[in-house]
């Protein structure tokens, strides 16, 4: 199920992620991804009670770089693959999706193709890698730990609109 995608406004939020890059498809990946994330919120006695999301920073199909993340003010201290960074502020197109993880490719085609016919562009410039997104997510509302049904699991999408 997709909900009819709207344009809202968005404030800045500060996340910590786990960087890494991968290949379609990539869902054996998140879980180790999202332990690591965790793990790194548990060793600084911070409870993770953000917004969960994965972050497509690079797309250059079937490579892409992506950020396995959660919001956060707290300082977090960052080794490894871990990052910080900020959701910058601005105008979002944004559209929940309700169902497995393995239809989210389409979700997101629907979404893209939405945008295309409505004029839209995203915060994201091509370079010789792929195409570079300011803020492109797939924000979890709920994941797989705590919603065992897949055809009961909530995505939200949220890209980032070029400014004006």
């Amino acid at each position: 199920m997709l909900t009819i995608p709207e344009i809202i406004e968005w404030g800045p939020k500060t996340y910590v992620a786990v960087r890494l890059p991968v290949v379609i498809p990539f869902g054996q990946e998140m879980d180790p991804a999202f332990e690591e994330l965790f793990d790194a919120f548990a060793n600084a006695g911070v409870e993770p009670d953000g917004i969960e999301f994965v972050k497509f920073n690079l797309i250059d199909m079937p490579r892409l770089e992506i950020e396995v993340g959660m919001t956060t003010d707290a300082a977090v201290p960052l080794s490894g693959r871990l990052v910080s960074g900020v959701l910058p502020s601005g105008r979002y197109v944004r559209m929940t999706y309700t169902g497995p993880y393995d239809a989210l490719y389409d979700a997101t085609a629907m979404l893209v193709g939405w945008a295309k016919e409505k004029g839209l562009q995203w915060d994201a410039k091509s370079t010789e890698h792929g195409d570079r997104f300011a803020s492109r997510l797939e924000v979890h509302d709920n994941n797989p730990s705590t919603e065992p049904d897949p055809t009961k699991l909530v995505t939200t999408l949220l890209f980032k609109l070029a400014d004006s």
